[in-house]
Order: C-alpha cells, then structure tokens, then sequence
C-alpha cells in the first residue's frame, strides 16, 4: 500500500468516525477523544509485545492470537493517522522532515 492510499483511507474513516459517532461541537474534543484512542491502542500493541516476548501472565499466554499483532501495529498506525488529520498534521510532509533530520544524524560522523 501507498502513503497516498492510506492517506485517502484515513479522510474516508474520518468522515465515517464523524457520521457513526456524530461531530463534536468543538476540535478540541475530537483531539481529545483520538488522542484516548491511541492510548488505548498503543496498550493494546504493548500487550502483544509482551506477550510476543512470553512477558505476560499464562492466562494471557494461552488466549494469545499470534497474527493479532499485526492488527495492533496497524490500529495504532491509523489511530495516529487519524489524529494527525483531525489537528491537520500534513503526515507526508513531517514524515519527509524527519526523515531527513534522523539521516543528517548518521551524515554528521562520515
């Protein structure tokens, strides 16, 4: 998948998140409400490192779905998305100027 087709995708579930759960009377408590979102996500993925590294209860052990892993990587990434695009974060253009910014690291010690 594209950057650009996970971009289309984001403003696509933005406007369905709006229309299911109704808009917000203020920015500030969509901001809020995604920002909780990803929280919870982000749980959710460090539930699945720990266990992916045998770092949780045997309870939690034994119900461990292997593939589910790559679904938490995923919520996240779209959770982010999803808040970026809600604060009107450009993601393509801060991608590039971090990406630049971590290879002037590496360029300074040559």
């Amino acid at each position: 998948m594209k950057l650009k087709d996970l971009l289309k995708f984001i403003e696509i579930e933005d406007k369905r998140l709006r229309k299911y759960y109704g808009s917000y009377p203020d920015e500030e408590k969509r901001i809020l409400a995604r920002t909780v979102k990803l929280t919870e996500e982000l749980g959710e993925l460090c539930n699945d490192v720990l266990a992916h590294n045998s770092l949780q209860r045997k309870q939690k052990l034994d119900e461990l779905d292997k593939e589910n892993i790559q679904e938490e990587f995923a919520d996240v990434l779209i959770t982010t998305l999803l808040l970026a695009n809600v604060m009107s974060v450009d993601i393509e253009k801060a991608l590039e100027r971090k990406i630049e910014k971590i290879n002037k690291r590496y360029d300074l010690g040559k």
